[in-house]
């Protein structure tokens, strides 16, 4: 059957949903790493300002120490690697805003840079998966700069001070690594664990399909920690061998029991006591020869994979950059139309709300829209507190960043009611004006960037996430092919069949994040549903059979395992 028989009609107008936008979830298992951070980033960087008597720098400060966001996801190794770059792109950026804030008077021009500049740092924050809080933050720093007063000669003092709280926040990230070396690893390890079990334990068809993937990206995740994370210590092999007996209870037969186990590992894993002593699983000495391969060619194939969702044709990315772009640049010309005196928060209002489709970027609309109305109701009640002090206002805006991390996880519209008060109280430093002209700049400023953002959305087209999808098929395709192939020899290479497993693995992760992108978004062609679906089916049979060829489960049924799925 060809692709296009096999296609599937959709409508070129998806349904924007209302139901679970503003539901309240369970927190990120980590939401204490960044609140925790970025509070005491914020603190370290104030406290010498306020000693000083200069606390209209603190804006330059606040900056870097917003570089302590980043990372919380990675193992040290690769953490340290990636808050570098976060600490350079933030200080490039503050250079580029503070010039053009000496150089050009034309506010017409300013909100043009600031368009690109938003643009550029979705693309390079969504190429190089950086993870939240992604581009915003970059943006708001970045385009608040490109509007305050500047003077060309101050511009390096400034760009060091940037520079220097950044690495203050990249230390306060890193700090942890001093007390739990491994924690990252064994909280990826903990969470393939609990999905795995949670699979186990589904009751019905369609509940037991998205717990599968959603365990399958999370072992696919703690692979992708414990290959970051470099040198093999004792710790990080015994949290190989639970993600081996983790992936193992996806492809055999389930046990009565097995769920407990998994769920009675992933509480000690995420302790501060000793590992589980778990036996490497039959044949897991096979699987863990193909993983020190892949660990081999990891870093080279991920420059490749970087500079190919940047430059390559056809490349996913870069409408959604665009869609930045353009939607930044109209809501600061609306805003400016509008006669707003603080346009760049059209320009951040817009950049904020782009997610990977229109569905998605339709539901942190109306997150950000009740998200920032409540906030400036929150900063009215503080603005008469923060200003009887400057030790005050510090303050509050050290607890609003902490408040922000430890509330966004639940849902956005939550961290958004404190980061809307902290953005309008860090004006303050520099210039106390009238509350009622930033209460009204500010809601007029979302709703412009709100709705004009959206409208770019739905009118610049990303027909490209299609052929992300139909690549990902090609590639899960080929994908199922190499591992037949390994099937087929008898005797053949233990860690060849392992790699091919683990590319497998991959490809399937990667197509299923695709193919739920694609179903998002508008003004898009007839999807494969029919070819995704034996896609998808053959290559489970695939890693199921690789799976068992390497001895990680036996097959048959013990008693109680029909209990464990019904």
């Amino acid at each position: 059957m060809s692709n296009a028989a096999s296609a599937t009609r959709q409508p070129p107008v998806r349904r924007l949903p209302l139901t679970g936008v503003l539901r309240i979830n369970r927190p990120s298992d980590i939401w204490f790493k960044p609140a925790t951070s970025v509070a005491v980033a914020a603190a370290l960087v104030l406290v010498p300002l306020l000693v000083a008597g200069r606390s209209e720098l603190a804006m330059y400060a606040m900056a870097g120490g917003f570089c302590a966001l980043y990372g919380h996801q990675l193992p040290y190794s690769a953490r340290v690697r990636a808050t570098a770059w976060v600490v350079v792109g933030m200080t490039a950026g503050m250079a580029v805003a503070l010039v053009c804030a000496s150089l050009v008077d034309s506010v017409a021009a300013l909100i043009a840079i600031a368009a690109v500049l938003a643009g550029v740092q979705k693309a390079v924050c969504d190429a190089t998966r950086i993870g939240p809080p992604g581009h915003v933050i970059p943006v708001f720093v970045v385009s608040g700069t490109l509007f305050a007063p500047q003077e060309l000669h101050e511009v390096p003092f400034h760009v060091l001070l940037t520079f220097g709280a950044g690495i203050v926040g990249a230390c306060v990230a890193l700090a942890p690594a001093l007390v739990r070396r491994e924690g990252p690893e064994r909280r990826a390890t903990a969470r393939a664990l609990e999905a795995s079990a949670a699979c186990l334990a589904a009751d019905d068809a369609a509940r037991r399909a998205r717990a599968r993937h959603a365990a399958a990206a999370a072992v696919q995740g703690a692979w992708q920690s414990l290959l970051a994370a470099g040198e093999r210590t004792p710790a990080r092999r015994t949290l190989e061998h639970l993600v081996l007996h983790a992936e193992a209870a996806l492809a055999g037969t389930p046990r009565a029991g097995d769920s407990d186990q998994l769920l009675g590992w992933a509480r000690q894993v995420r302790g501060r006591g000793a590992l589980p002593e778990v036996e490497l699983p039959e044949g897991g000495g096979d699987e863990l020869l193909g993983i020190d391969a892949e660990r081999a060619g990891r870093r080279a194939q991920g420059r490749k994979r970087l500079v190919s969702l940047l430059l390559r044709p056809g490349s996913a990315v870069l409408p959604i950059a665009a869609r930045c772009a353009v939607g930044c640049a109209a809501a600061g010309y609306v805003s400016l139309a509008l006669g707003v005196g603080h346009p760049y928060w059209a320009i951040v209002s817009a950049a904020a709300i782009y997610q990977a489709n229109v569905t998605l970027t339709w539901h942190r609309v109306l997150q950000r829209l009740l998200g920032n109305v409540l906030g400036v109701l929150v900063f009215l009640a503080l603005v008469p507190l923060a200003r009887t002090s400057v030790v005050v206002l510090a303050v509050l805006c050290v607890v609003l960043s902490f408040c922000n991390e430890m509330l966004i996880s639940r849902n956005y519209w939550l961290g958004s009611v404190s980061v809307t008060p902290m953005a309008l109280l860090i004006i303050e430093f520099a210039h106390v004006g009238p509350v009622s002209e930033l209460v009204t700049d500010r809601v007029l400023d979302t709703l412009a960037g709100v709705v004009v953002g959206l409208a770019a959305a739905i009118l610049i087209t990303n027909r490209r996430i299609g052929g992300r999808m139909e690549q990902a098929l090609a590639a899960t395709e080929r994908a199922t092919a190499g591992a037949d192939s390994a099937l087929a020899v008898p005797a053949g290479s233990a860690a060849d069949l392992a790699v091919a497993r683990r590319r497998l693995t991959t490809s399937l992760v990667e197509l299923r994040d695709a193919a739920d992108t694609a179903a998002g978004e508008w003004w898009q062609r007839a999807l494969p549903e029919e070819q995704l679906m034996r896609t998808e089916q053959r290559a489970h049979r695939t890693l199921a059979a690789t799976v068992r060829r390497q001895g990680l489960v036996r097959d048959e049924p013990l008693v109680g395992a029909g209990e464990q799925r019904a």
